[in-house]
């Protein structure tokens, strides 16, 4: 019986460890707290690695003093000796640079150094001597977070007249993928979004609508980060037919009032 690791158990993992507790499995979780990958020790994780264990690397690049670094490769180094069965890797769609168009067959092209760090480390992975899917979702949104939050507190801009698309993952339907894949022989590298992209005006139109306040004001797009930039259609589709996921959420429509509804719940029993 397979054992599950997540490396960087945050806002998806966190979703997937109970996805995979509730089907009885064993899973360990860290966090940076418990596994400071910058300070270089990875004996804890050499220890915890058998070959039944199926390995999720969520773990983001990280910024430090000396500037942004992403642990993957140290992790894999660490691994190599003692691998263990399969990893699956959380990557990014930024790996795809300015590609407007994005599906199964697309090729990073990787523009920022951001970007570049995702790549390598998505080549590290897939070097190992084990089983490895890449799964690269598009914007992720949940409960808290996303676009609907944003638009809550007061601070989300329409980038350029809010003409780019955005393709978008609820966090739920993230996490399917995720189990699914850990689940699964599959290999390779796919991008993970839902079925319905669209541009940052029509998805805050929805949003404004939904809460009841005036649509976000603009601001040119060199004064937001480069996510918030990217101007990219995501189709998903093949590795959700690969995996046997069918979304919960397979679009905006769907997601953020799920989203709110779920925000309600929990402040009522807080």
């Amino acid at each position: 019986m397979p054992r599950f690791l997540i490396l960087g158990c945050g806002f998806t993992g966190c979703r997937v460890a109970r996805l995979l507790r509730a089907r009885g499995f064993h899973v360990d979780c860290t966090n940076r707290s418990t596994f400071p990958v910058e300070a270089g020790d990875f004996e804890p994780l050499r220890k915890t690695i058998t070959p039944e264990t199926v390995v999720l690397d969520s773990i983001p690049s990280i910024r430090t003093e000396e500037g942004l670094w992403d642990a993957t490769a140290a992790i894999v180094e660490a691994l190599w000796p003692a691998p263990p069965a399969r990893v699956v890797y959380l990557s990014t769609t930024g790996v795809y640079g300015a590609a407007h168009e994005v599906d199964e067959h697309t090729a990073p092209a990787p523009r920022s150094h951001r970007e570049r760090l995702r790549v390598e480390a998505e080549k590290a992975v897939a070097s190992g001597p084990w089983s490895s899917l890449i799964l690269r979702p598009a914007a992720i949104y949940g409960p808290g977070r996303g676009m609907h939050s944003a638009m809550q507190a007061g601070t989300f801009r329409l980038a350029g007249g809010g003409s780019k698309c955005v393709s978008r993952i609820h966090v739920d339907d993230l996490a399917a993928h995720v189990e699914a894949a850990l689940l699964s022989g599959v290999t390779g590298a796919y991008p993970v979004g839902d079925e319905h992209p669209c541009t940052s005006r029509e998805a805050a139109q929805f949003c404004a609508q939904l809460l009841g306040i005036p649509l976000p004001s603009e601001t040119p797009e060199d004064t937001l980060g480069d996510t918030r930039q990217a101007d990219r259609r995501v189709d998903g589709s093949a590795i959700r037919r690969l995996l046997g996921v069918k979304l919960r959420y397979p679009g905006y429509r769907e997601g953020f009032p799920a989203c709110l509804d779920e925000e309600a719940r929990a402040r009522s029993t807080s």
